[in-house]
């Protein structure tokens, strides 16, 4: 079985949405290792000194206990295009390591920055984040994403954003679309025109 993974964001020194990443990885334990203890991230967790001025991604590497934790400086990726790429059967509802099928989707974005993907006629996510769509006056987030992501979680909790159900043909009806994780704040996520979508 593939390690699964929390990616955390630490900002000056401080790590944020910490009790949204420790629900999923609860949840997580709980589907596939519902006798293990519970792992406690506050107290897993060591900042480093030279850790505390900037962004870093901090990836906690699990099984039934915790495997390692590695903490990188994060740079943030321009998006200005995407490409509506298909699965039908795509199943990521666990952050695994191991994303091999959205790899292989994110090679087929060609030209293009990001992509879209489709599952059964409803819009789900991007390679590596949640999407949210702008309509004129509200953001929303579809209904069927792949992987709940904690910053999601986070703004529908915050009213921030709302779920709907978004088809492929509906993409259009949209004005721009985000791309958000627990890396990319809502504040800072990058924003693409629909026409920029292909």
């Amino acid at each position: 079985m593939c390690q699964l993974v929390e990616s955390i964001k630490l900002k000056d020194g401080k790590i944020l949405n910490l009790e949204y990443h420790q629900n999923r990885m609860d949840r997580s334990m709980d589907e596939l290792f519902p006798k293990a203890a519970r792992i406690p991230l506050a107290s897993a967790i060591s900042i480093p000194a030279d850790c505390t001025s900037g962004v870093f991604k901090v990836r906690v590497l699990y099984r039934e206990t915790i495997e390692k934790i590695e903490i990188t400086p994060y740079l943030f990726r321009s998006v200005k295009s995407l490409k509506v790429v298909h699965h039908e059967s795509i199943d990521y509802h666990l952050k695994y390591t191991g994303r091999e099928i959205l790899q292989h989707l994110f090679a087929l974005r060609g030209i293009y920055d990001d992509i879209i993907i489709v599952k059964n006629g409803l819009v789900t996510d991007s390679f590596a984040a949640n999407l949210v769509f702008f309509d004129g006056q509200n953001w929303v987030t579809p209904l069927t994403p792949l992987l709940k992501g904690t910053q999601r979680q986070f703004l529908l909790d915050q009213q921030i954003i709302s779920e709907k159900e978004i088809r492929e043909e509906d993409i259009r009806s949209y004005q721009k679309v985000g791309l958000i994780n627990a890396m990319v704040d809502f504040d800072d996520m990058p924003v693409v025109p629909v026409e920029r979508i292909f």
